[in-house]
């Protein structure tokens, strides 16, 4: 807790090192904010707030609201049990004695407390809090020493590793340097600026003025005000000419963490590149050059780009020039791969692909590119089993069997991101169908749940028989996904597939598009426990997601079940309606009754029900019930009018609990006994059918 009667003082450390890679920087900030609060409290000081900053050559912890001492803290230590530490007639024994005395108390002050199933005593001691600014050197040498990253250096012989080497520290506490070493390093007031703009050292004599003197040495050292200025000063440039900027997180990210100084700058290229594709155009502004490009206003790529510089505004024009030259060196080398590339069909690429392995033990991309055509005209087929859709089986098999050729360009070989869409152009180029074009493109999609999803049915089609085959076939030998490790992006994989079927609506089965794809494969004969394990492995991943959708647990569960066995989109269906009879006035009263037959049932099997041994008056209204609804409960699920099923099961509650009131299930006749269990069992699968209600709250 922090004391209000105090005069609270503020902390700042600087960290300077030689450039720290972009993509450890927020990783770097973030680790250094959580590690100072962490290691603030477990030394009993208070802070109101913790704040990190960072740029390329430096990290920094600003913590304000520090009282001047640690807080004061009463702990209790046990000692020996009290029979041990007391005789008979309550004398303390040398057992107490040594106690107390380890303790620095006095046997009279140790107290009886009650510890597991025993007294013990235990000795009170109270620690008083000492000055904030005396610990403050072990403190802040621990706190640089935590930040941790897996990949880290060793420099000058030494044994301490960091992100980077540091060649400075800067620490004070209000006006005041904190003194401490590092390696040789040791802390004072100076901090440096930008390593061209403004090399010298000065001197930072208030921590309100850290920021502001660091700004008019050109370091900019909060991150999201860098990214102010880039994001403003790069729209305005953009609108200059009329266009707006290809919006690109990861490359903002990127350029952001870059640079201390940022002055973005508009450059241009010749015209005569925009006739490359457009997407291998932003690849290379952004891989290589790290630019972004401008569209106009009907989403075309202009001839424009913006570069975010690390240099003052007076030196704009000298980058602009080197930037728009060493830009058309690298569109001329991706018009040359472009242009090379489409001198060759993708069809007469098929035959290449014999000599690229896929995998060790699961062939060549050719013998992969064989699976996806088999899989993919199996799928087509059961989607469209009249053929409504015209020429799909044959879309389908020639898009699955040029799926892979364009990992053979010299295009995708420089950049591999561009797999599928270069696929595209070529298709496009060799004059292919347009749709089976397109789904060269859309066999990767989604990147990832939620994102873009294929639009044609012939992209859709051979996207999930890609990612089928990808599971099953890893899955086939042992290379499944364990803990957090996951080197072949099955679970994104299985999230996209799961993402295809859901959008598309299609009457497939996951029992059956895991078996088809598992058909394909050399397995072992161990294909039915393989089956089992990809299914159970589609199936964990189903409930988070109808989670989101904001299906209770209990609900999903009780649906679960039947996840494989049942399309998908009939699932989110089920849930739908099970949902709804959730809130139905009957649901509870149906609920109790149909547990309560669950609950008598046994798991082994019972002789067929016979109806000439139902006797009892009870027994036969619930068979007339049970037998008068199931023919069109069963016609109901099978025509998707899930809650109007849930409505007439529910029929079935008055029946079931005057039977159970007025009947003895478990009579003493063996075959009474198990008939009446038949019947009970019988209705207990009629409802099972529709779902697993000994699942819902």
């Amino acid at each position: 807790m922090i004391q209000s009667t105090t005069q609270f003082s503020s902390l700042l450390l600087e960290i300077g090192t030689e450039d720290i890679p972009a993509r450890f920087l927020p990783s770097a900030i973030q680790q250094l904010k959580e590690n100072t609060e962490t290691i603030f409290k477990e030394n009993h000081i208070g802070f109101s707030e913790v704040k990190t900053l960072g740029s390329p050559r430096r990290l920094a912890v600003i913590a304000n609201g520090i009282p001047p001492m640690q807080e004061d803290r009463v702990k209790e230590i046990f000692g020996p049990s009290k029979k041990a530490a007391f005789d008979l007639d309550g004398r303390p024994t040398k057992a107490a004695a040594g106690f107390a005395n380890s303790q620095g108390v006095s046997v009279e002050k140790l107290i009886i407390k009650k510890k597991d199933k025993g007294e013990y005593v235990a000795a009170v001691i109270e620690e008083k809090g000492i000055h904030v600014k005396e610990l403050l050197p072990e403190i802040l040498k621990k706190v640089v020493l935590s930040v941790h990253l897996p990949k880290s250096m060793r420099w000058g012989g030494n044994d301490m590793r960091f992100i980077r080497p540091i060649r400075w520290l800067l620490s004070l506490f209000d006006n005041e340097t904190i003194s401490f070493e590092i390696n040789g390093i040791k802390s004072s007031n100076m901090t440096r600026g930008h390593r061209f703009l403004s090399p010298a050292s000065f001197q930072i004599k208030e921590i309100s003025a850290y920021t502001k003197l660091l700004a008019n040495n050109h370091v900019i050292v909060d991150p999201q005000e860098r990214r102010r200025i880039i994001t403003e000063k790069a729209e305005k440039l953009s609108s200059s000419i009329n266009g707006e900027i290809v919006k690109d997180e990861e490359l903002m990210q990127t350029v952001t963490n870059i640079v201390e100084y940022p002055v973005p700058a508009l450059g241009s290229f010749s015209e005569e590149y925009l006739k490359l594709p457009k997407e291998l155009l932003i690849t290379v502004m952004r891989e290589h050059q790290k630019y972004f490009a401008i569209e106009n206003g009907k989403g075309m790529l202009t001839n424009y780009f913006i570069i975010i510089s690390n240099t003052s505004e007076e030196n704009s024009e000298t980058v602009r020039l080197g930037a728009e030259r060493v830009i058309r060196a690298r569109f001329e080398d991706a018009k040359f791969y472009f242009e090379e590339d489409c001198r060759k069909k993708l069809e007469d690429r098929i035959n290449g692909l014999k000599n690229v392995a896929y995998q060790e033990k699961l062939g060549t991309l050719y013998e992969k590119a064989l699976r996806l055509k088999t899989l993919a005209s199996y799928l087509a087929s059961k989607i469209n089993p009249s053929r409504l859709m015209s020429g799909l089986t044959e879309k389908v098999e020639r898009a699955a069997l040029l799926s892979k050729t364009d990992l053979l360009t010299g295009v995708v070989r420089e950049f591999p991101e561009l797999q599928g869409i270069m696929g595209k152009y070529y298709a496009v180029n060799d004059a292919e169908d347009a749709e089976v074009a397109e789904a060269l493109m859309e066999q990767y999609l989604p990147a990832y749940y939620g994102g873009r999803l294929p639009e044609t049915e012939t992209g859709a089609i051979v996207s999930l028989a890609d990612k089928l085959d990808n599971i099953t076939s890893f899955f086939s030998i042992g290379l499944t996904p364990t803990g957090s490790e996951d080197p072949f992006a099955l679970r994104r994989q299985t999230l996209g597939a799961i993402a295809i079927l859901l959008n598309k609506g299609y009457a497939l089965s996951l029992h059956d598009i895991v078996t088809a794809s598992l058909k394909n494969l050399k397995y072992s004969k161990q294909s039915g426990e393989i089956a089992e394990t990809a299914l159970r492995f589609f199936e964990q991943r189903l409930e988070p997601l109808f989670l989101l959708e904001g299906y209770s647990s209990d609900i999903i569960q009780s649906i679960l079940p039947l996840a494989v066995e049942i399309p998908l989109k009939e699932m989110q269906k089920r849930l739908q309606a099970v949902k709804e009879f959730k809130g139905a006035e009957n649901c509870n009263a149906f609920l109790t009754a149909i547990k309560r037959v669950k609950n008598i049932i046994p798991e082994t099997a019972v002789p067929s029900l016979k109806v000439k041994l139902l006797s009892e008056e009870p027994e036969k209204k619930l068979y007339e019930k049970f037998t008068g609804i199931k023919t069109d409960v069963g016609i109901l699920i099978d025509g998707n009018k899930y809650y109007e099923a849930l409505g007439m099961l529910s029929e079935l509650t008055a029946p079931i609990n005057h039977f159970f009131d007025k009947v003895l299930v478990m009579d003493k006749q063996e075959e009474i006994k198990l008939n009446r269990l038949a019947l009970l069992k019988g209705i207990w699968a009629l409802a099972a059918s529709m779902a697993d209600f000994s699942k819902l709250q």
